[in-house]
């Protein structure tokens, strides 16, 4: 059983295929964390805690000896006011004014697999999950710390939900999914930052004492930030080191910290962020946090990488293409922008027979009177000047030629020059009376009220149910502010956040079941919410509105670090391209983008017969490495954030095949030898490479590397293996 609870010692072991949390009942019910890293044996840890009285830190009441302080010793579930001056896990407020709590153990009980969270995007399939309550007795309220298990992929995923049984209503003021106090600070923090159109760029910092953090509070993940850290030992590469790796399965608002104390023990904590929150919570009701997924590993930053990609490719939702092959797709956006008609993408969707692209995207101008961004978000009708015969006409000519259709979406906004606002301005997220910010010139729609989730069920519904639609890209191209609902009670107004997330998360989850045959593609200005709470609902995501194949070099190796590449959407765009004005070869941008779910963003009226021959050859290149991308491990092997050039590949579960990619981003003169070291093979089997003509074991590949030819500005290369039996 991977969860053992020892009575003699009021210990809690839990164990992976390769890890164990180890953590016990000590002095007067307060739950010490004893470990967690490489699997070891059951072994009495109670000779490491050796704890050392220092000045200036309190003794709770009853304490062993005057040595131990909740301000020195490791603890699950941190609070305030017992003398731990460190980051709380929780804080409420209690009718008199009080804020102070003080769990202990309660109880436990061990489930088989795990239950589901109410409300809220969460994995599934665990082998068993611990439930261990804490309680305050001096008010009778309780949290229960859940970890859930999944023993083959070293995956612990946890979360806590707080119950109020005091006999009144109280204030969550704080409420994070977990904490983990290591007895280290040698670590270097690794967080993904960035911008609208630069995603997700890697950042290695060293921990210094004190606090260090990545949070939104842009009631987004956003691009800016993003929900995942990790804790690294200063020698980890990318194939051997520590590394303690953490995500949030949640898409509002959030905070990763890591505080280090003056004695040199590093607080990991995550979940939603504290700023301007709180939470009501009346007399016998719940409150939920996200789930957090959690991971540790001594063979360095991929194989952490791959734990939360079997976590996230597997586990993670119930869409009927979670763990399928995607489409590949052409999108108007680039093409054609809002100029288009009828007989306009006619001519675009007659254009693409032949070149294996299997749905065609309408993007944004099809509702309304959508002919820019300044008007008509929320009016889901269609926009009958420029296409009078509605949607049908559009959809009969892409089956005619072979194709599906999907359909752009950005439900969560409001145009002021819209029907909708015209109606319902006091369904827009501001404080009438008061001026307000807008972006994109557009206001975001208040998902805390149930109007709002009512009227979006409804919109969007009417669309779905009387067209063949099968893919839905779902945009949302600006942050929250001016945060006031019209529709909550003064004392509630700093729960707009949330409740937003969890009428959104409501709205998505209506629409998978009403129609689980719609692949739902998520979007943010590109990546400004690429995160597990949303792939939940849709498994795959717009990566960044830069589609220049150089940025997304970096913008993809970084997102790699926690997200499958097959949840990246990826496409082809036209050269120069629209962001970058760069000139890339076919050959980069298409190695580029069918590293995830592949399609193009330009405009094929455009092509030479020799690109449509390109396309051609691309399309049924993808669709044969495509179960390599969707199935395979992926490996990363050069940075493209430490050198001149970036490389990874895809290997097959069974190592029988596998494709690597090269790309060179200047080119060097006199450039001496330039070797590319694989990954993940079987050492002893024997592989064809198809572009070399040549067979090699597996070990000379991996260790002596392939030899790459000399390389100019922005080209690249490709490895096709396949073993020899």
């Amino acid at each position: 059983m991977p969860i053992t609870f020892v009575p003699e010692t009021q210990t809690f072991y839990l164990d992976t295929d390769n890890t164990s949390a180890i953590f016990r009942v000590y002095d007067q019910g307060y739950i010490l964390t004893e470990y967690w890293g490489k699997r070891i044996h059951h072994a009495d840890l109670t000779r490491l805690q050796k704890v050392y009285a220092s000045g200036f830190s309190p003794n709770y009441p009853g304490a062993v000896d005057r040595s131990w302080s909740l301000d020195l010793i490791p603890t699950e579930y941190p609070v305030y006011g017992g003398g731990d001056y460190r980051s709380p896990a929780v804080q409420v407020q209690f009718p008199d004014g009080s804020r102070l709590l003080d769990f202990k153990y309660h109880s436990h009980r061990v489930l088989e697999g795990k239950p589901e969270l109410p409300g809220l995007p969460h994995l599934d399939g665990a082998d068993c999950t611990l439930e261990l309550t804490l309680r305050d007795d001096y008010s009778g309220l309780e949290v229960v710390l859940s970890y859930s298990l999944f023993e083959k992929i070293d995956i612990i995923a946890r979360s806590a939900r707080i119950c109020n049984k005091t006999g009144a209503p109280l204030k969550v003021t704080r409420a994070l999914s977990a904490s983990i106090d290591l007895p280290r600070a040698d670590f270097d923090m690794i967080g993904l930052y960035g911008a609208h159109i630069r995603e997700r760029q890697l950042d290695r910092t060293p921990l210094r004492h004190g606090i260090q953090s990545v949070e939104s509070r842009r009631g987004a993940s956003s691009h800016q930030h993003n929900p995942f850290a990790a804790l690294v030992s200063r020698e980890t590469t990318e194939f051997s080191g520590d590394a303690y790796g953490a995500a949030l399965i949640y898409s509002g608002n959030f905070v990763i910290s890591a505080e280090v104390d003056s004695f040199d023990t590093t607080r990991f904590q995550l979940g939603i962020n504290p700023f301007d929150f709180s939470w009501k919570l009346e007399d016998g009701e719940e409150f939920v946090t996200p789930e957090a997924v959690m991971t540790y590993t001594d063979q360095g930053l991929n194989r952490m990488s791959q734990n939360f990609h079997n976590a996230f490719r597997h586990h993670l939702g119930h869409t009927r293409i979670r763990n399928k092959v995607r489409p590949i797709v052409i999108n108007n956006w680039e093409a054609t922008y809002f100029d288009f008609d009828e007989e306009k993408l006619f001519g675009i969707i007659d254009c693409c027979k032949g070149l294996g692209i299997d749905t065609f995207v309408l993007d944004d101008g099809w509702f309304g009177k959508r002919y820019n961004d300044v008007c008509s978000l929320g009016d889901w009708v269609v926009n009958k000047d420029k296409l009078p015969h509605g949607l049908d006409p559009i959809i009969e000519r892409c089956e005619q030629n072979g194709m599906s259709f999907g359909l752009w979406f950005e439900p969560e906004m409001v145009s002021e020059d819209s029907d909708l606002y015209r109606a319902h301005p006091e369904w827009a997220i501001h404080k009438e009376g008061r001026p307000f910010c807008t972006g994109r010139c557009q206001l975001v729609l208040d998902l805390a009220n149930p109007e709002v989730l009512e009227y979006l069920k409804k919109a969007l519904s009417d669309v779905l149910a009387n067209h063949r639609i099968s893919y839905v890209k779902w945009d949302m191209n600006r942050h929250i502010t001016d945060a006031y609902s019209s529709a909550l009670p003064a004392d509630r107004q700093p729960e707009i956040y949330h409740r937003y997330m969890l009428n959104l998360y409501a709205l998505l989850d209506y629409l998978n079941k009403r129609f689980p045959d719609v692949a739902f593609e998520g979007c943010s200005g590109g990546g400004g919410r690429f995160d597990a709470g949303m792939l939940y609902y849709m498994p795959q995501t717009w990566t960044s509105d830069d589609s220049d194949a150089i940025e997304r070099l970096k913008i993809q190796y970084g997102t790699s670090f926690a997200y499958p590449p097959q949840c990246m959407t990826a496409h082809i765009s036209a050269s120069p391209n629209h962001q970058m004005g760069r000139v890339t070869p076919y050959d980069t941008r298409a190695r580029v983008a069918m590293s995830a779910s592949f399609g193009y963003e330009l405009n094929p009226l455009h092509l030479t017969d020799e690109e449509r021959e390109e396309i051609k050859n691309q399309t049924a290149r993808y669709k044969k490495i495509a179960p390599l991308v969707t199935e395979g491990d992926f490996y990363r092997l050069i940075s493209p954030f430490d050198r001149n050039c970036c490389a990874w590949m895809f290997v097959s579960p069974d190592k029988r095949r596998a494709v690597a990619v090269y790309v060179q981003k200047l080119g060097v003169p006199a450039w001496p030898r330039n070797l590319v070291y694989l990954a993940g093979l079987n050492p002893d089997a024997r592989y064809r490479i198809e572009e070399m003509d040549g067979e090699f074991y597996g070990d000379e590949l991996m260790h002596a590397g392939i030899a790459l030819p000399w390389m100019g500005d922005f080209q690249s290369a490709s490895f096709t293996l396949e073993q020899i039996d």
